[in-house]
């Protein structure tokens, strides 16, 4: 049952409202005013029965309104996830909710948002997103409900059943050997970027993994011996995506050429402190290193998109080579391995760190043709067709 009650001289309604007691200030302690507080509670007892109770309508102003938000919901939620997930995603999340999702939801009473809405949003406000960046706004739209049903014991995400369809993957669309000989011959005045692009079209790490490549993981230079440890993503320095990708191998012949020609330019170069954050996304530990490839600064570069449109764009148009971004290396690497009909795909899939070999089969399981053997002249010798 809703009432009143005088607290410090002033009156203040009492209410029960999800589970919980709830206390707002009404006015002055007068009988006037205590008439008025009377008749207001019953009208509160009545909406909290009849469920058209609007805590914002009735009490604008209370602490607990502006806690009830979907904009606090979504604070507490992007505050969380700063504790789980790497710093790129969390500026990924960020500039998808200061985008999307503050200017349109942040002020709304959370409990108020109906699944209709949601959808009639999507449609009407979101489509001229990309799909997968509508899902992963939707993704985020969901998970704050997840918190907040959980905050308050609800029972009712309005954001759950709505499902995205993204369009079918596009197959790899790696370099063939005569585009590698043009990008290779071409020349250039910028020899880092291009060493560290022969280096990834011959080995096939992430491209975040190659620039992060340092000396002290080069284990024999002349053998080509080396351990992947590390990545560089936004200028983050991070540890390898996954425990799988962490790796030690040999490397082919071009891409040990490539690394004695760095050698030259970086092998010598005094070392320097970077903050490298572990997998848990939390604990960082300060490690000297000498970074392989540097940028024109003298820096590591920074990520993919330094390489791509400070080097590789404008190489690529000096080669006349279809352009295609950096991180086709590794589709490159992996369909010539493949397109041998020699390399098995379990030995690809440890080179390169996949986790997946089936994912490999799916992605990468047809030749390149322009490449490939011939198999129906190695069938036909076989049976003495």
């Amino acid at each position: 049952m809703a009432g009143f009650e005088v607290h410090r001289g002033k009156l203040r309604v009492y209410f029960q409202y999800q589970g919980e007691k709830c206390r707002e200030p009404f006015g002055p302690d007068t009988p006037e005013m205590r008439e008025r507080a009377k008749g207001f509670a019953q009208v509160l007892d009545y909406e909290l029965a009849a469920g058209t109770f609007d805590y914002a309508r009735h009490f604008p102003n209370s602490r607990r309104v502006a806690r009830n938000t979907f904009g606090h919901y979504l604070e507490a939620w992007l505050k969380s996830k700063e504790r789980e997930v790497a710093a790129s995603s969390i500026r990924s999340y960020r500039n998808k909710s200061r985008k999307h999702l503050e200017p349109k939801w942040g002020h709304r009473q959370i409990h108020t948002i109906e699944h209709t809405e949601i959808r009639e949003w999507i449609a009407d406000e979101l489509n001229y997103l990309a799909s997968k960046t509508i899902k992963e706004v939707v993704a985020i739209f969901s998970q704050v409900f997840e918190l907040y049903v959980a905050s308050v014991k609800a029972t009712y995400n309005p954001a759950a059943g709505i499902i995205v369809k993204l369009p079918d993957a596009q197959d790899p669309d790696p370099f063939t050997l005569s585009e590698i000989e043009k990008i290779s011959s071409t020349p250039t005045h910028r020899p880092q970027p291009m060493n560290l692009m022969r280096y990834a079209i011959w080995d096939g790490p992430r491209l975040s993994e190659a620039i992060a490549l340092c000396w002290e993981d080069v284990e024999d230079l002349e053998a080509g011996m080396v351990r992947y440890r590390h990545a560089l993503v936004e200028g983050g320095w991070k540890v390898t995506k996954t425990k799988r990708s962490s790796r030690r191998h040999r490397l082919l012949k071009p891409a040990r050429e490539a690394l004695l020609e760095q050698h030259k330019i970086t092998g010598d170069l005094a070392p320097i402190t970077v903050e490298i954050v572990d997998r848990d996304n939390r604990t960082k530990r300060k490690h000297k290193v000498r970074p392989v490839f540097l940028n024109d600064q003298g820096r590591p570069f920074s990520g993919d998109q330094a390489v791509r449109e400070k080097f590789w764009r404008a190489h690529l148009r000096l080669a006349g080579v279809r352009y295609r971004g950096p991180g086709n290396a590794r589709h490159t690497f992996i369909s010539q391995m493949l397109s041998t009909g020699l390399v098995p795909i379990h030995w690809i899939a440890d080179h390169v760190g996949h986790s997946s070999i089936q994912m490999i089969q799916q992605r990468y399981g047809k030749w390149i043709h322009a490449d490939g053997p011939d198999i129906h002249q190695a069938v036909e010798k076989l049976l003495d067709l």
